[in-house]
């Protein structure tokens, strides 16, 4: 597919119904500045009963309601597709932006022509917490949010470099997307759910591609809720409070990635501190929750 660059925006919105706050989400879409933009959300519920409801607020948005939920990696890869904006800004059913969050996040792919991967300053939803204002990979092959989880202290105001984007409100440069597609999928679609947002970056990466941190571009993300149990949402230490379904996934597409991006050697010189990550982990768990644990062993003992 040849790639025609027209300035529009297409904003993603994948939406599973579990969201508390997807009506406020789909409001900060409507209400953005930007004036070039198509809308389109993937309805996960299984019925078209979102459309229905949201479909006065946003317009001539378009409606992909797939016969059976897709996973997060599947319903951006569809949206994608389906959108010829030049770039994709992917959004959890958990995010709400501010009015100017297009307008101030384009001014980072101005920067350079090989920036792909653009971030604002993603705070929860107290406005006083930090949840995001980077993605990068850390020695010991995980994702790290740059001020995950700090108190909002001015900290962070300086325009820069960054390694990816959180994928909760992850803008992209359809170039970018393109050079990393393979097949059909700019998406790893067995990845599913979670460490997609720094599998495609390390990609992006690897071809030349670059990431940028725009301060200016404000949103607020209610952590987990889309894949978390409820009491969990906005909560540390996530892997407490995932559904089952995705505990799986987490594990698995953590070496995944790694096996896909890095070199032998690199692999091997960074293999120690994995493990020692991975028996921090286990450490922990053991501690917080010896009953899931229990259940996790009596589970593959079965099988």
């Amino acid at each position: 597919m040849a790639y025609l660059s027209n300035g529009m925006v297409s904003i993603i919105v994948v939406a599973g119904g579990k969201s508390p706050i997807l009506a406020e989400c789909l409001e900060s879409v409507a209400r953005q500045k930007q004036a070039l933009r198509e809308v389109i959300v993937v309805d996960n519920t299984g019925t078209a009963a979102l459309s229905v409801h949201y479909s006065q607020l946003l317009g001539a948005a378009r409606w992909i309601t797939p016969g059976k939920p897709l996973s997060y990696c599947q319903s951006l890869n569809a949206a994608i597709s389906a959108g010829s904006g030049e770039y994709v800004l992917c959004l959890n059913d958990d995010v709400v932006l501010q009015e100017d969050y297009i307008g101030q996040a384009l001014r980072g792919f101005q920067v350079s022509a090989r920036i792909g991967m653009v971030s604002g300053r993603i705070l929860r939803l107290d406005k006083n917490t930090l949840d995001s204002t980077g993605l990068f990979l850390t020695p010991f092959r995980t994702a790290r949010e740059r001020g995950y989880g700090q108190k909002e202290s001015g900290r962070y105001l300086k325009a820069g470099y960054i390694f990816g984007v959180c994928g909760a409100v992850a803008f992209y440069r359809r170039q970018m997307l393109e050079a990393v597609r393979a097949g059909e999928e700019y998406f790893d679609n067995s990845f599913g759910y979670f460490y997609e947002d720094l599998d495609i970056a390390w990609r992006g990466q690897r071809k030349g591609w670059r990431g940028y941190y725009i301060p200016a571009a404000i949103a607020c993300h209610l952590r987990g809720a889309s894949v978390r149990e409820p009491h969990g949402c906005g909560k540390p230490f996530a892997r407490l409070y995932l559904r089952r379904e995705f505990k799986r996934n987490i594990r698995r597409n953590r070496y995944a990635m790694i096996l896909k991006n890095e070199s032998l050697w690199p692999r091997l010189l960074h293999l120690p501190l994995a493990a020692a990550y991975d028996l921090a982990v286990w450490l922990f768990m053991i501690c917080r929750k010896p009953a899931a644990i229990r259940a996790a062993v009596a589970r593959s003992w079965r099988c």
